[in-house]
């Protein structure tokens, strides 16, 4: 069940937005003087009557996005506005269901709804009422005296529900609610909350929901926007025209989620309007980055998707391919971006499409795939090209780790940089362009390894 957290209402509503964010920056300050910088200067808005979904790759910063907005985090820079006053003095009327499951086991379905409103010291009689009246609207009438035990997982989301509701929140903020659920039972509660919305029995003005899901966003948004990364920009911020219900199967729906996916893969090209839409103009970031962000897949799993390509004839829909593989976005797209880095495939209108090289290479046999690894991520990523001259260059042929966490330390936070240090381990560990001695934190040549082991052996004899 996810956690909730609200926070005390405001009195009147005034017209405008409810949420107005001006120019909100986050970034982290480093001992060199230099900052991460984690969102980008920022303006966005959350109005009445909108489903609001927010789409972005892993690292964009969606969920601190979503913490700034509904004032659980200030911005480095910039100002969030609950209408017009600053978020910060003003009793927010907002709700978060969270994607973890965080019920009270020792209280009961009734008592873990009634808790934000014991919390905010309402009467006995008006908090047994308007929880009643909420676990009746999310269908849990007769489960008021069961424990979070006996529930399903389902069952257990709508009390997260009902508990974030019950305080009838001016917004309500969801951060993948349905993600911790299988297929079916997500399904039939995204329905069961959009028919809450469209009959207006939810006490809520407006709903802003992160998702990494984008049929998911297709189906419920009102208007959908998408972040790139590093630092974390608007790439996109259009509204959805479809009529409700929304046919999955119709060509507008498969057009808006060809031109999210195409938005997502293709980071390095300016986004075109959505299919049919009036959307603002694609924010561009102009920083320029000395090391790409390496996506965080094995090599592995670029073969697997590059000989399932050849078997479907070179070029398949993204969508479609990550349907077959039932994988959810955040898990395809690495393989995706990592395949492109290495010039092994293409993204052209939201098809992957096989490259020449990248068809010989899924052809191969395992030699000659570490040979064209090899090849590809020595020509294409300056981290693993750096490593391994410095290598050769150096009389022993090791290099401490620290020597380019602190160059990577200029451009990404503190927990990527280990990520992206993971990531060329183990992409320089395949192709042999070098190894890497865990113990001593420290890159050597694979040469400098086996004369250094028949070094000690003949000492030992």
């Amino acid at each position: 069940m996810p956690d909730t957290t609200s926070m005390m209402p405001q009195a009147n509503s005034v017209p405008g937005p409810i949420i107005r964010a001006e120019k909100i920056e986050k970034y982290y300050a480093q001992p060199s003087q230099n900052r991460i910088q984690v969102i980008a200067p920022t303006d966005l808005s959350i109005v009445p009557g909108e489903i609001v979904a927010l789409l972005g790759p892993s690292g964009s910063g969606k969920s601190t996005m979503l913490r700034m907005l509904s004032g659980l985090s200030r911005p480095s820079a910039g100002q969030v506005y609950w209408h017009e006053r600053s978020i910060a003095g003003a009793a927010a009327n907002v709700s978060i269901v969270f994607q973890s499951f965080a019920l009270f086991p020792w209280l009961t379905v009734l008592e873990n709804v009634e808790a934000p409103l014991r919390a905010r010291g309402l009467p006995a009689a008006t908090r047994r009422e308007r929880s009643l009246k909420m676990l009746d609207t999310v269908g849990l009438d007769g489960f008021e005296a069961a424990y979070p035990k006996e529930l399903s997982g389902g069952m257990r989301q709508r009390v997260g529900f009902a508990r974030a509701l019950v305080v009838e929140p001016e917004v309500l903020f969801m951060d993948e609610p349905f993600s911790a659920l299988d297929v079916l039972t997500a399904e039939n509660l995204r329905s069961e909350l959009l028919e809450l919305w469209t009959k207006k029995t939810m006490p809520t003005q407006a709903v802003f929901l992160v998702t990494h899901n984008i049929e998911e966003a297709v189906l419920l948004a009102d208007r959908i926007i998408v972040l790139g990364r590093n630092p974390g920009h608007i790439r996109t911020d259009f509204k959805v025209q479809l009529a409700q219900p929304r046919d999955r199967k119709s060509e507008p729906f498969t057009q808006l989620v060809d031109y999210i996916y195409k938005v997502l893969t293709r980071p390095d090209v300016a986004p075109a309007e959505a299919p049919e839409q009036s959307g603002r103009p694609a924010v561009r970031d102009q920083r320029q980055m000395r090391y790409q962000m390496l996506p965080h897949a094995r090599p592995g799993g670029v073969a697997g998707l590059l000989e399932l390509l050849v078997d479907k004839g070179g070029r398949e829909d993204i969508y479609r391919l990550a349907d077959d593989l039932t994988f959810e976005i955040d898990d395809l797209l690495p393989i995706v971006d990592a395949a492109q880095l290495l010039g092994f495939l293409k993204v052209e209108e939201g098809d992957a499409a096989i490259t020449e090289r990248g068809a010989e290479f899924a052809n191969s046999e395992i030699l000659r795939q570490k040979e064209l690894f090899r090849e590809a991520a020595e020509a294409s990523v300056l981290l693993l090209r750096q490593i391994r001259r410095t290598l050769v260059s150096k009389s022993d042929h090791t290099v401490p780790e620290d020597f380019f966490l602190d160059m990577l330390d200029e451009q990404f936070s503190e927990d990527e940089c280990q990520r992206q240090m993971e990531t060329a381990v183990t992409w320089g560990r395949y192709a042999e362009l070098f190894d890497f001695d865990a113990g001593r934190r420290r890159f050597v040549l694979p040469d400098a390894v086996e004369e250094e082991a028949g070094t000690r052996d003949e000492a030992g004899q």
